[in-house]
């Protein structure tokens, strides 16, 4: 078994390592172990509610929590507390988010043209495609397959991700809703839904904080990382109870169409655009492997904050990332 640089997670007594093993010696293992505690919570989420431990009422307080409170502060001290200052590589950016913006549109058109779905439902399955897991799945395999030491690509796509991917989905979600406004009507629908968003108010607020130089009082940095530690756990446990309540029969090929999109073509194009652009390797690698991810739970979250395509997007989120422990397996071979 060979090392593959150190994996590091905060203890009471500070931050505490430990090896970590190289996905190029043992790829399926390693992602396995990425994938499967994943799969293990939203299975918890969804045992608890389909057995009755848990109440249908209860996961939806578990999500308003998760939406409204845990992810706004883990993306408010994620953005406050980044390196703003890095050098950032407008290649790998104009790259990965060509194609997310290309994977977007597809989806959106594709959803309505294929499927016959409603505008608001057709701007939510395309939020699905547009918003990879960067951080849950995306930082844990970049840094089992490259190490440590070769994560600014990462670092780079997650800085915007949130920001990029929030107000492009909010404001063709807020265009659909009210197509027939006057533009004055239209802009301060778009504004009101951006600003009154508790996870673009978490967003703003980072970079507000960062940009300014203020230091976040230690105490309060302290019980905002009590708080952040629930996000994920939480939104992942909501997730597997609400499948419950959103069984995929009948949206499979759209739920296909999104798995393609998001697993297949996104990094294709990462590839094509970050070749054509003279990325360099270590983050013409993270472009690539990070546009591989399945959906994110935050496609659940948009979807569920309009009140549209909640039973595509859950079913998506479940299936991709499923499904990316053999797309991310080849991508990993196109790569190495």
């Amino acid at each position: 078994m060979t090392a593959c640089g150190w994996s590091f997670r905060w203890t009471e007594s500070g931050f505490a390592g430990r090896p970590r093993t190289c996905l190029k010696d043992h790829s399926m293992q390693t992602l396995l172990d990425v994938i499967l505690p994943v799969f293990l919570v939203i299975g918890f989420g969804y045992v608890a509610v389909w057995r009755g431990f848990f109440p249908v009422a209860g996961v939806d307080g578990v999500l308003r929590f998760a939406q409204s409170f845990a992810v706004p502060c883990l993306l408010f001290q994620a953005i406050a507390h980044m390196d703003l200052g890095a050098a950032f590589d407008a290649r790998l950016l104009i790259s990965f988010y060509t194609g997310a913006g290309i994977c977007f549109a597809l989806g959106m058109v594709g959803a309505r043209i294929l499927f016959k779905r409603a505008w608001e439902d057709c701007v939510a399955i395309g939020f699905c495609c547009l918003f990879s897991n960067s951080v849950l799945l995306g930082l844990p395999i970049s840094e089992r397959a490259y190490g440590p030491d070769n994560l600014t690509g990462n670092y780079m796509i997650i800085a915007m991700h949130s920001p990029f991917c929030y107000g492009l989905g909010i404001t063709v979600m807020e265009f659909v809703r009210n197509r027939g406004q006057s533009g004055l009507t239209l802009a301060r629908s778009i504004g009101r839904a951006m600003f009154n968003n508790p996870l673009v108010i978490g967003i703003l607020a980072g970079f507000a904080v960062n940009l300014s130089g203020i230091a976040i009082p230690s105490v309060i940095d302290d019980a905002l990382e009590l708080i952040v530690r629930a996000a994920l756990p939480a939104a992942l446990f909501a997730l597997g109870g609400v499948l419950i309540q959103y069984k995929p029969e009948g949206d499979m090929k759209t739920i296909a169409m999104v798995c393609c999109i998001g697993l297949l073509l996104h990094p294709a194009i990462v590839w094509a655009m970050g070749s054509a652009l003279s990325v360099p390797q270590d983050l013409f690698r993270s472009g690539v492997l990070t546009a591989a991810m399945a959906p994110g739970f935050n496609a659940y979250i948009f979807a569920n904050m309009y009140g549209h395509g909640r039973r595509v997007a859950a079913s998506s989120v479940l299936i991709a990332t499923a499904a990316s422990i053999f797309t991310v397996w080849i991508w990993l071979g196109v790569l190495s």
